[in-house]
């Protein structure tokens, strides 16, 4: 409320300086609230029903174990002798692919420095591309994000073929195969795969790429080495 007898000037500007226009205009509504977007989803309780499928789960799982071991005899090898080393020395399964770097790579490059840059990723590609909507990779900015793509694709392919890592290679560019194709598709393509491609984020193609990476580095350990970690066929060792 203003005094009537003492009348002020209300009359308001747009300026930019606060200082020299303190004045300003402030618009009083009703309260309101943002609308957000809710689809309906089929939704089930923690408790017991989650839990219930996932003790379910433990024990078919435990019984089929069993069962193996009472069937399947675990390959074992002869009793281990310290004084002879068996040709090759693999390490466990798990750490197969590791050993298979160390083939092609020197032992910090492979031991050190290849798992901690993974871990390192592991933990920084969540903060450094935030994609909340899980939008496909190339939908948006597409001109920009395959230069980048080309860039990394043919660096890394030609980084594995100067230490000669083919069995890392063929996978990487089966891969960047199939993001190619995602690249020249859209959620309007007429086939379904395509549409599926599309679709998919950056988070995904990395961890496909590091999947298949492993795996096949951990295959190519177990079954296709020999003495002195010369390729061997399986069916010929």
């Amino acid at each position: 409320m203003t005094d009537p007898n003492n009348p002020k000037d209300f009359v308001t500007g747009v300026d930019s300086n606060a200082k020299r226009e303190p004045r300003r205009v402030v618009f009083v509504t009703r309260r309101t609230s943002p609308q957000v977007k809710v689809a309906d989803e089929p939704v089930v309780q923690t408790f017991p029903e989650v839990l219930f499928r996932a003790l379910v789960a433990i024990e078919v799982l435990a019984i089929a174990l069993v069962w193996m071991a009472l069937l399947f005899n675990a390959p074992l090898e002869g009793i281990a002798d310290p004084s002879h080393t068996p040709n090759p020395a693999k390490a466990p399964w798990y750490f197969l692919g590791l050993q298979e770097m160390l083939h092609y790579f020197p032992p910090v490059v492979a031991g050190v420095l290849v798992p901690g840059l993974v871990v390192m990723a592991l933990i920084v590609i969540p903060y450094f591309n935030i994609n909340i909507e899980a939008e496909g990779l190339f939908l948006k900015g597409r001109a920009r994000r395959l230069r980048i793509f080309y860039v990394v694709i043919v660096a890394l392919s030609v980084f594995l073929f100067v230490f000669h890592v083919i069995v890392a290679l063929v996978p990487t560019l089966i891969v960047a195969a199939f993001m190619v194709v995602a690249a020249q598709s859209s959620p309007q393509s007429p086939s379904a795969f395509r549409r599926y491609l599309a679709s998919k984020p950056l988070s995904y193609w990395i961890m496909t790429w590091f999947l298949i990476e492993l795996a096949v580095l951990t295959g190519v350990g177990t079954f296709f080495r020999g003495p002195g970690w010369a390729w061997v066929w399986p069916w010929k060792s």
